[in-house]
Order: C-alpha cells, then sequence, then structure tokens
C-alpha cells in the first residue's frame, strides 16, 4: 500500500480544519459543516495530534492560525477545491472529440457484416474512437469479457450477473447453396437436403453442427470448420451445402452474391447473439456511445 494512505490520518478532519481556519471560530465552522461544536473541537484535536503541532492559538475573538496551520491552509487550499469538484464533476462527452481505442470481440458470422457498416458510422460521427477487434465464440467469451474485451457481440450461454447483456439479432437458418452446381427444386425436401454433401460450423473438432445436435440427424458432413469464414468458398463451385443463420448468410452473400438461400425443411430452433459488456463499465460514455450505435446498427440490419 503506498505510505500516503497507509498513515493514519482521516482526511475528512482537513475540510473541518479548512472551514475553522475561513470562519475562525468552531462555533461557526459547525453550523457550515452541519455539526456540533463538540464534534468539530474534538476533531480539530485528532488533527493536532496526527499532525503533532498546535493548529490554531485562542485570540479572545476567536481561533487563529499557528505558523504550522498556515502553512496546512495554503497547502491543501487549492487540493481540497480540486477533489470536491473532481467528485461532483459530470464530464460531458462527445463523440467528435474522443479519442478512445475499443476492444470490440465479434463472432467471426458477424465481424464482415456488421463491422464495416459500423466503421462508417465511426468515420462519421467519432473519428477518434478506433476499434480492435478481439474474435470471441461462445466457450470463450466469459473470460474474454473479465480480462481484455470491453463490448462483445456473439452468441452467449449463461453468465455471470456481472455480464449485461442485450438480445440484439434474431433470426433463423436457411440452407446455403451454389445453384450451378447444387440443382435443388423450389421446394427442398427433407430426402434431397440429407442426401448432399454439406459444410458444418463446428468447436468440437468433430463432425457435428447444430442440425445434429438439434434433431439428432447426421448429415454427410465433408468439412468442418471452426468458423464462418471460409464456408462461403466451401459452397462456391460445388454441390455442397451449408446450414448457416440468415444474418451469416447475408454476409456471405455480399461477397458471393451468386450463391442463394433456401428455408430449410424442417425447424431449427432460433438463433439469436446478444451484445456484451461488464457492468462495470455502465458508466463509461464512450463505451455507452458504442454500445448505443451497435444497437441500433442491428436493428437496422436485421430488418
Amino acid at each position: 500500500m503506498p505510505d500516503v494512505y497507509a498513515r493514519d490520518l482521516d482526511l475528512n478532519l482537513l475540510r473541518v480544519f479548512a472551514v475553522v481556519s475561513e470562519t475562525g471560530s468552531a462555533t461557526e465552522a459547525a453550523k457550515r459543516l452541519y455539526l456540533t461544536q463538540p464534534a468539530v473541537s474534538a476533531a480539530l484535536r485528532r488533527l493536532r495530534v496526527a499532525i503533532g503541532a498546535p493548529l490554531f492559538i485562542s485570540t479572545g475573538r476567536g481561533l487563529a492560525l499557528t505558523a504550522r496551520g498556515a502553512r496546512l491552509r495554503a497547502g491543501i487550499d487549492s487540493h481540497l477545491g480540486q477533489l470536491v469538484a473532481s467528485a461532483l464533476d459530470r464530464p460531458s462527452f462527445d463523440p467528435r472529440t474522443c479519442e478512445r481505442t475499443v476492444r470490440l470481440g465479434l463472432a467471426d458470422s458477424l465481424e464482415t457484416w456488421l463491422l464495416p457498416h459500423l466503421m462508417r458510422i465511426l468515420d462519421a460521427e467519432a473519428p477518434g474512437i478506433r476499434i480492435a477487434v478481439v474474435p470471441v465464440q461462445f466457450r470463450t467469451i466469459a473470460t474474454e469479457l473479465a480480462s481484455r474485451v470491453e463490448i462483445a457481440l456473439t452468441v452467449a450461454d449463461p453468465l455471470p450477473a456481472t455480464i449485461r447483456r442485450v438480445s440484439v439479432l434474431t433470426g433463423g437458418f436457411v440452407c446455403l447453396y451454389d445453384p450451378r452446381h447444387a440443382k435443388l427444386r423450389r421446394t427442398l425436401t427433407e430426402a434431397v437436403y440429407f442426401a448432399h454433401d454439406h459444410v458444418v460450423v463446428g468447436y468440437n473438432g468433430d463432425l457435428r453442427g447444430h442440425v445434429e445436435d438439434s434433431l439428432g440427424k447426421q448429415r454427410n458432413v465433408r468439412c468442418a470448420v471452426a468458423s464462418f469464414a471460409s464456408v462461403g468458398a466451401l459452397v462456391d463451385g460445388t454441390a455442397r451445402l451449408a446450414t448457416v443463420s440468415s444474418i451469416a448468410a447475408a454476409s456471405i452473400r455480399e461477397s458471393r452474391p451468386h450463391l442463394r438461400t433456401k428455408p430449410l425443411p424442417f425447424e431449427l430452433p432460433t438463433g439469436s447473439a446478444d451484445l456484451l459488456w461488464p457492468a462495470t463499465t455502465d458508466d463509461d460514455e464512450a463505451l455507452r456511445y458504442l454500445r448505443d450505435t451497435i444497437i441500433a446498427l442491428c436493428k437496422r440490419l436485421n430488418r
């Protein structure tokens, strides 16, 4: 512990001392401080003991500072004012002048879909805010939020109460395919779906994906990857199918517009993504601005 904190000095005593030295009267100081006169006198005695020297002398008309008291008064005048101002000040936030680097955790399926739009907004409104993207997914998000990530947007399991969460994206799943090679009819049937080869995204290092976990049916999986970054390339130019969220499909088709989607021939639980942040940053104005911006952007893009 720094030595200044280790010393046995109640800093409230300095406030009492300052008011007494200003008024020259323990009685008048008591009125201003909403204390009793004995309480003020007791505080002055405690401060004298802590300082090790008399701070006032009685003049018959009130209290006058000793030389030691005058030095103490000169030393604390500016500091007490600054401390009170700092405690009561509510800093104004202007995104146009904010200089900040924010570590943003993003699921890979959302990075290409969200980040370009977000950066265009920041270019116009907050050119001094810089974004450092950290890849996250549901298995790592709790650890990342406890260490280096300030805001995250991803699918998440139940998290500690110290993590705030707002659902910002919901959507179903679709079948992504290349119509030049996968000749699917207008209505995709379950038989045709399971007859094709598939690309799946999973995090277990096996050939299971959302369909296997939800339906208990095994597809003919030709390739399992740990992120959505390569799904479009693995479907493009082949007859393979990929079952992805509608959000991921939209992101993939931005760079591969010749790919198509079809509704699945069965029901899957709706997917969702949450905006997450540590509760300790609730009152951080820059992070609040960025969270509000992301929420509004997700609403617009989701429509």
